[in-house]
């Protein structure tokens, strides 16, 4: 079977990605080395080529790295590839029985760009906080001129307060701390990271605040913000305050699909994908954050879900693209363990599979320096997680992946309880 760019002719509109992020260019780029030769047009709502977004929480606002745009390749990398940019064009309306995108600028000029395929990488954008916020000192980190912004208030040694205890607001209270701030982290969890990684793992990584001197607050929500023409302080939900001059929001993010609501496609928790990633029509597929779809875990019925993982991102690009080249039953149905990793107070957390559950703690040193702890999911083993530890932790993915049964891996299993009490009085 083959895929829908490789019916195309001569002078057909060819393939048109929108988005400029790692799952865009992951597309553009398999679909050349795939052998397609027709024409590829990116439509990116940001003015810069396309750049790495990782580091603006970490490296950009440490210093490590320039408050610029981290680029993966220069315009001539794209130029040899053949790739069209249309850089700062927003999307503004898809409309797929005529195959045409409708995009315009800042300066209110509109244009069409017909397509024969169509692939949605649009992403998602940070929520705010659901008060008013004062005009000056309130952030959020998603775009290079976002973390540019936030390192130079940085520089200006004002006490943070992160709202979000997430993997950005963690890495953000890390870099800011590395610079010698005063920090607080609120929220609303019982736990951080519970969500992502299950309320024993988000217990003992919210370890990882205290020993690096940043308060967190748990079990609060924020419904106010003092100041008036700059931020002093946050209101919580029992009735106290936190100082703060600077406020950083890592609440999560919104898929960016509102431009598509009179489009017809499906969209339940960003633009709902088959298990080959196609958005109802065989010549529209999504990758990316403004996507969800049926994933698939071994010894499991399929789950509709929506990564936020640069590395998701990336691999649906390479699916989509191989989808569009060699057909869907060729390239079959995308699943993944949803690998992710998180660089904060000097150590590096990765983890894949099941995580949102109680874990099996295999090891764990009394500093949170080296953990390794195992998810179990029904008899076999879920997922993992690691602080510290790649090779162990390229071990258990590949038996996760495999599907390995949970009895490989229970000899092993630690008292979670003991080794807690053993490590905070350390």
């Amino acid at each position: 079977m083959t895929g829908v760019l490789t019916t195309l002719r001569a002078g057909d509109p060819g393939l048109v990605v929108v988005g400029g992020g790692i799952a865009g260019l992951r597309t553009v780029q398999t679909v050349r080395s795939a052998g397609y030769t027709g024409r590829v047009t990116v439509v990116a709502a940001e003015r810069h080529l396309p750049y790495d977004r990782p580091p603006l929480s970490k490296q950009v606002l440490t210093g490590e790295l320039a408050p610029e745009a981290p680029v993966y390749h220069g315009a001539e990398y794209f130029a040899d590839l053949g790739i069209d940019l249309m850089l700062g064009q927003q999307a503004r309306r898809l409309d797929v029985e005529r195959r045409v995108l409708h995009v315009g600028d800042a300066g209110g000029g509109e244009l069409t760009v017909p397509y024969s395929a169509v692939v949605i990488a649009t992403g998602a954008r940070p929520r705010r906080l659901p008060c008013a916020e004062p005009p000056e000192g309130v952030h959020v980190v998603r775009t290079v001129e976002d973390a540019a912004g936030l390192r130079a208030e940085l520089l200006t040694g004002p006490q943070v307060a992160v709202v979000g205890a997430g993997f950005i607001g963690a890495e953000v209270a890390s870099s800011a701390r590395a610079l010698g701030l005063d920090v607080t982290v609120i929220e609303s969890a019982a736990s951080p990271l519970a969500r992502a990684i299950g309320q024993s793992m988000g217990d003992l990584l919210g370890g990882l605040h205290a020993r690096n001197g940043v308060r967190l607050v748990c079990g609060r929500g924020v419904t106010g913000l003092h100041g008036t023409d700059r931020v002093e302080g946050l209101l919580l939900d029992d009735g106290t305050s936190v100082a703060a001059d600077l406020v950083v929001v890592g609440v999560g993010v919104v898929p960016d699909v509102e431009w598509l609501a009179d489009s017809g496609l499906p969209l339940d928790d960003g633009v709902a994908c088959d298990e080959y990633l196609r958005a109802g029509r065989s010549e529209v597929l999504g990758a990316g954050d403004a996507v969800s779809w049926p994933n698939r875990s071994p010894g499991r019925d399929a789950y509709r879900t929506r990564s936020q993982q640069w590395t998701t991102a990336g691999d649906q690009g390479r699916h989509v693209a191989e989808v569009l080249v060699y057909g869907a039953d060729a390239a079959g149905p995308f699943e993944h363990d949803l690998y992710f990793w998180s660089d904060q107070y000097g150590v590096k957390i990765q983890g894949a599979g099941l995580l949102n559950r109680d874990a099996a703690l295999l090891e764990l040193r009394p500093d949170r320096s080296r953990l390794v702890a195992a998810y179990r999911d029904a008899d076999r083993l879920g997922g993992v997680l690691t602080v510290n530890h790649p090779k162990e932790f390229r071990r258990l993915r590949a038996l996760a992946a495999a599907g390995a049964p949970w009895s490989q891996i229970a000899p092993r299993e630690m008292s979670l309880a003991d080794d807690l009490s053993g490590g905070d009085a350390a």
